[in-house]
């Protein structure tokens, strides 16, 4: 090689070395560290991407007002997917490649999500998931992904068996989406099934998106079933309770904790009294919700605290759980030591629900379920002794 080839070489690589770090450390200055934020802020998901958006505001404010991280104070970019897996993709990538934001604090919804895992995965880039989860996100292990919940399958199968431990011996039907949130519901109410030897009278699929449930309900009161799974997402819930109501066929209605939502609630109105569900989340009623809530009123206008709902819990935890860990890495702040870090967690108290605790092998944090039902009078969700 000769002298010349030799300093182009030699340039490249302190090229590439100097490089390297900046981009382990992007969206990190002397005095801030960038975030992103995926979710849907638009159309009907919006009840839920809004309101995780509103926690994890919450939580860098907070977090601002107490000096920031190490000194470094916290700005969030938020992108709008309207629940779209393609928008999902090129919202992440946007993030991290052009806005350069130095970590996730959601990865949108299920389909989404699974959409933007293999992404958010190469990239390396530290991401929390607490809207919507599947296995996937944490099977196998990604170093660079923390999940906090429970996903739709182990959800569903917790709520079934608690339901049928209420209303032992009775007849079962399910009504689900034709999705990937569907057949985790399926998979879920079908473990149980097996386990408890359910008795099941009625089992269908209908279209997502779909409105009129009719013919639905009138084939799940024909077939004499006693308790209902309701594998829909909002409104989906809402009009199968309706229909219940109109035919006059008041049996218990299971849903999963996306419907757990105070709008939700009013929408099924009196129709909503026999529903029941699961949640990790504390209730906005019980003392630390009330305090969680007395905080959310010191950084959100009148306007956003109207779309305040468990989501709004889920965002804040996800956000402080990461907050934590990056602030344990001192100034020397990086994805590594961060993913290190959240690995690392054990017992952290977000105040929203049980403690938060992951490991080298274990990248999801599932607080326990509890039971709970609709109370059309408060507009809200009460605990089932």
């Amino acid at each position: 090689m000769n002298r010349k080839l030799a300093v182009v070489a030699a340039l490249g690589f302190l090229a590439a070395s100097a490089i390297t770090p900046a981009i382990a450390q992007q969206g990190v200055t002397d005095t801030e560290i960038l975030l992103g934020d995926i979710l849907p802020l638009t159309g009907p998901p919006a009840l839920l991407g809004v309101a995780h958006n509103l926690g994890v505001k919450v939580a860098v404010a907070e977090a601002n007002a107490a000096g920031g991280i190490n000194g470094r104070k916290l700005r969030l970019i938020s992108e709008d997917d309207g629940y779209v897996p393609s928008r999902t993709v090129q919202g992440v990538r946007k993030l991290i490649t052009s806005d350069k934001v130095f970590a996730l604090t959601s990865l949108s919804g299920t389909a989404q999500g699974q959409a933007a895992l293999p992404v958010v995965r190469q990239a390396g880039i530290p991401t929390m998931a607490t809207i919507s989860l599947f296995e996937e996100l944490y099977k196998p292990v990604s170093k660079n992904v923390f999940a906090i919940g429970g996903d739709h399958e182990s959800a569903t199968a917790g709520l079934v068996a608690k339901v049928a431990d209420k209303f032992p011996g009775k007849k079962w039907a399910i009504i689900s989406q034709d999705d990937d949130y569907g057949e985790l519901v399926r998979q879920g109410f079908e473990l149980v099934q097996k386990e408890k030897k359910l008795s099941v009278v009625s089992s269908q699929i209908y279209k997502k998106g779909q409105a009129d449930f009719s013919s639905e309900i009138l084939k799940v009161k024909q077939s004499g079933a006693e308790v209902l799974m309701a594998g829909g997402v909002l409104g989906e819930n809402v009009a199968m309770a309706k229909e219940l109501e109109r035919n006059g066929f008041k049996i218990p209605m299971a849903v999963t904790y996306v419907s757990r939502v105070p709008a939700s609630v009013k929408l099924m109105g009196a129709a909503g009294e026999n529903v029941y569900t699961v949640d990790f989340v504390t209730l906005e009623e019980s003392p630390r919700g009330k305090a969680f809530m007395e905080k959310v009123k010191q950084h959100l206008t009148p306007e956003e605290m109207g779309r305040v709902n468990r989501y709004t819990f889920t965002g804040y935890a996800g956000a402080r759980t990461l907050f934590e860990a990056m602030k344990r890495c001192g100034k020397s702040l990086t994805w590594d030591c961060t993913n290190a870090e959240l690995a690392k967690t054990q017992n952290f108290d977000t105040g929203v629900m049980s403690p938060i605790s992951f490991s080298a092998t274990q990248h999801l944090a599932a607080p326990a379920l509890f039971l709970m039902r609709s109370d059309p009078a408060s507009v809200s969700y009460k605990p089932v002794e």
